[in-house]
């Protein structure tokens, strides 16, 4: 292992904003499930996730932006989480942390009705048919996130894929859940969104807009169409 990357992971381990279970945790509910707010960010604000967090800037993006809100960047890589705790620590954000974990075990980290949003951002298309299941817009993970989020609450996909943006509405629409807004081309109609929303950045999502590629973007929410 290179020694810049040997030192993040023991530096992570000292991190009070990263709580990080080990790569193998067991399927089984974790202490801290349903009290993110009691004994992590010890307040009562909304908790956003961040699903597929990188390097955490939109996470420490987005805590900059709404100090009145708590967020958790998850990703299952420590340097990159590394990236964005180190950050959060240095500049005081407490309402930014950290979990290290795989996607498919967020519930056994989150309680019912816990979770006020979640944000997934540029993750990986899983353009072949036989992954269809680990897309994290599909059914499999989107009944998973029924489990913690509150009723009503919005879920938001930013991508450059099409395909997956395409897969996303087909899927909203076939299970009935509620669209909220959609467009091919997030920066091309910024007149219809939330301007802070424009001024976060990935760092990937940097690139893909100076090579000129367009943003795909999603909001829905899981509650059902009456």
């Amino acid at each position: 292992m290179p020694k810049n990357k040997q030192r993040k992971f023991s530096e992570i381990n000292s991190f009070a904003n990263v709580v990080q279970p080990g790569y193998r945790y067991p399927a089984t509910d974790h202490p801290i499930k349903g009290q993110w707010r009691q004994k992590f960010f010890y307040n009562a604000c909304p908790v956003i996730l961040e699903i597929g967090c990188g390097k955490g800037e939109y996470t420490t993006g987005m805590a900059t932006a709404w100090p009145d809100k708590n967020f958790i960047g998850i990703d299952i890589k420590g340097n990159r989480i590394w990236t964005g705790a180190k950050y959060a620590l240095e500049n005081a954000l407490n309402n930014a942390g950290f979990l290290r974990i795989q996607a498919e075990q967020l519930d056994c980290f989150f309680g019912k009705d816990e979770v006020n949003g979640i944000w997934i951002t540029f993750p990986d298309p899983h353009p072949s048919k036989r992954r269809e299941r680990k897309r994290l817009t599909s059914p499999r993970f989107l009944n998973m996130y029924r489990t913690f989020l509150k009723s009503g609450a919005p879920v938001y996909l930013k991508t450059d894929n099409r395909l997956l943006y395409d897969y996303t509405l087909s899927i909203i629409e076939q299970e009935g859940y509620q669209l909220i807004f959609a467009t091919d081309d997030l920066y091309g109609n910024p007149s219809q969104i939330d301007p802070t929303i424009l001024s976060i950045q990935t760092y990937y999502e940097k690139i893909f807009l100076e090579q000129g590629d367009k943003i795909c973007f999603v909001q829905f929410s899981l509650k059902p169409i009456d």
